[in-house]
Order: C-alpha cells, then sequence, then structure tokens
C-alpha cells in the first residue's frame, strides 16, 4: 500500500488540472476494471460490472485534486502575485518550497505585516531577476502547489502534501484491483474540483445515477497537543462519517458501515465533523437524493505542506469496503 500511495502523491494535480494524477490511476487500474473513462469534466470513472441478478450501483467517490496558487499578476521585480485555489492557510504556506506544472520552483512569502494577514500580502519568489525573465517562467495563470515530499514518520505514518485526498484514491485503486467479482456494480469516480466546491461529483453522480454513495477522504484530527476536537486519532480506524458540514449521512447505511468494520475485526471511529465537506454533499443532493456516507482517514495538519496519515487506518479502511461489498 506503501508504494502505491507514494505513486499517486507524486504528480502534480491542483484542482481544474487533475489529468497528471489520472494517468497514474489508468495505469494501476488497467486489466482491474470492466470500463475507463474520464468525462468532460475531467473525472476519471472505472467501473465493475455486478454480477447479480439485480445488482445495485455503488459510487465510491475520492477527488484527485488538491490546494494550491494561481498567479494573478507578475510585479516589474519578478514576484508573483498569487490568489488561493482552495482552503490555503497562509500561516503554513509561509517559506515553504513550491513547484508548478512546468517545473518551476518557488518559494511562498509575504510582505511584513501589521495585523492579520491577507492573500493580498503574499507573493512567489521563482529566482527571476525582473518581469521580463519571470514571464519566461511561468504565465498569468499558471498554478503551484506544494512541492511533492512524501516521508514516513516512525513505523506507520506517511507525511506528504496532497494527502487530502491522494491517500483515499490511492485507497480506492487498492480496492478496485482486489475486489474481483461483486454482486453489485462498483463504481469507483476519482473526482475533480473538490477543493472548490465538490464540482465533480456533482457531475459524475447526475450522470450515472448511483444507488448508493460513499465518498472517500481526510477527516481532522484532535490527538496532539493542545488540539482535542473532533475526538478522532490516527492509528484508531477508519472513520464513519455522521454528519459535516455539508452532509448528513444515511442512518442506515452508516450503521451499515460500522458493522463491516466490526465483522472485518478493523477498528473504525465515529465521526462528527463541525466544519468541512467531502464529495457525499454533492452526491447525497443528486437527481432525486442518495443515500450517502463518507469513510474518512484520520490526517494531521490538513491542508498543509506535510498531512499525516496512519496506514493502518488505510489498510483498516480497505477492509471495512471489502466486507462491505461482499469480499
Amino acid at each position: 500500500m506503501f508504494e502505491l500511495l507514494k505513486k499517486v502523491l507524486a504528480p502534480i494535480g491542483p484542482s481544474g488540472l487533475e489529468e497528471p494524477v489520472a494517468a497514474v490511476i489508468r495505469q494501476e487500474l488497467a486489466g482491474f476494471v470492466d470500463t475507463m473513462e474520464t468525462d468532460a469534466l475531467g473525472n476519471l470513472i472505472c467501473v465493475r460490472q455486478g454480477r447479480g441478478e439485480k445488482p445495485r450501483k455503488i459510487m465510491f467517490s475520492a477527488h484527485m485534486d488538491h490546494i494550491g496558487f494561481v498567479v494573478t499578476g507578475i510585479e516589474k521585480e519578478g514576484f508573483l502575485r498569487v490568489t488561493n485555489v482552495g482552503g490555503v492557510g497562509l500561516n503554513v504556506s509561509l517559506t515553504r518550497h513550491v513547484v508548478f506544472s512546468n517545473g518551476v520552483n518557488g518559494v511562498v512569502v509575504s510582505e511584513p505585516v501589521t495585523g492579520e494577514r491577507a492573500m493580498k500580502h503574499m507573493f512567489i519568489d521563482i529566482g527571476a531577476k525582473d518581469k521580463e525573465e519571470a514571464e519566461s517562467m511561468v504565465r498569468l495563470g499558471d498554478m503551484a502547489v506544494y512541492a511533492p515530499d512524501c516521508f514516513r514518520l516512525g513505523e506507520y505514518r506517511v507525511a506528504s502534501p496532497a494527502m487530502d485526498d491522494r491517500c483515499a484514491c490511492a485507497l480506492l485503486v487498492k480496492l478496485m484491483q482486489t475486489i474481483g467479482d461483486t454482486q453489485d456494480t462498483v463504481i469507483a469516480v476519482f473526482s475533480v474540483q473538490e477543493e472548490v466546491g465538490c464540482r465533480g461529483a456533482k457531475v459524475a453522480s447526475f450522470a450515472l445515477a448511483p444507488d448508493i454513495g460513499i465518498a472517500l477522504d481526510v477527516t481532522a484530527w484532535g490527538d496532539t497537543p493542545g488540539t482535542t476536537q473532533p475526538d478522532i486519532k490516527l492509528g484508531e480506524g477508519i472513520g464513519v462519517k455522521v454528519m459535516d458540514r455539508g452532509s448528513i449521512s444515511n442512518p442506515q447505511l452508516r450503521e451499515e458501515l460500522m458493522a463491516c468494520g466490526e465483522r472485518a475485526g478493523v477498528k473504525t471511529q465515529r465521526e462528527v465533523l463541525p466544519f468541512g465537506g467531502t464529495d457525499a454533499s454533492s452526491m447525497q443532493t443528486s437527481r432525486g437524493g442518495i443515500p450517502v456516507c463518507t469513510l474518512s482517514l484520520p490526517c494531521r495538519y490538513v491542508h498543509s505542506a506535510c498531512e499525516v496519515i496512519d496506514m493502518r487506518d488505510m489498510e483498516a479502511g480497505l477492509k471495512l469496503m471489502q466486507t462491505y461489498l461482499g469480499k
């Protein structure tokens, strides 16, 4: 699982530019699914047809995009003015290494400020001597992300930018590689533009009309000094969401997933998140409504350059979903 995770974490794929991530996933899933297609928005949709007499359509959705910065202007001294793509934290971004899709490196910096720092104070230094040189390196509208940097922390934990939501993408890839034949049709959607409004899942769920929707995403943590909420701990199992700001999980589906974790012999955690949202919010309100739930991987330091997860939680999530699908 760790080697797969590293592969899926490596591509640069900010919201709207997820194709490099999709290319890796296509390669990993070749031969493991019945169909594979990319829709108009860029969602990668992989289907394993059910072998049952009346198969349900179960849609899993994990988003490929991650947060970043987009160039809004270039100053005469060669510095790049930027704004956020998704929920970028300014303080955790200071002097961070970022990279553009064309390989240009930069450092995120802030003007000296008195009072509250805002995006208008931020710029990226790419080492250009003036505007002309900067324009030869990047263009207005180019996006930068925290530079890929995946490393282990102790025996079980892994830190990297883009862990939100590539760890869930890797988990969904592993699920599709291991389930074989199932009674129900399993639809794996690797969605786009989640960080800017769950747009990909909205399009995909409308087109696919699943009977059940399960989002795979990270959630916040409550197990570091001074942080106790949400009541979620790394290494204590996959989270089964009760609710967040975007959706309230279907009670029957939620309890069914909890029971599957118990049958699989893995730890689970009931999750209540007082903010945020996942692809479940888009699936839940699609067409006439879809029963949804989110399976959440506990993640420390979400939306930073060093998001930390525990590989044991990924393994627990895999076994839970395999059990849910009758494996």
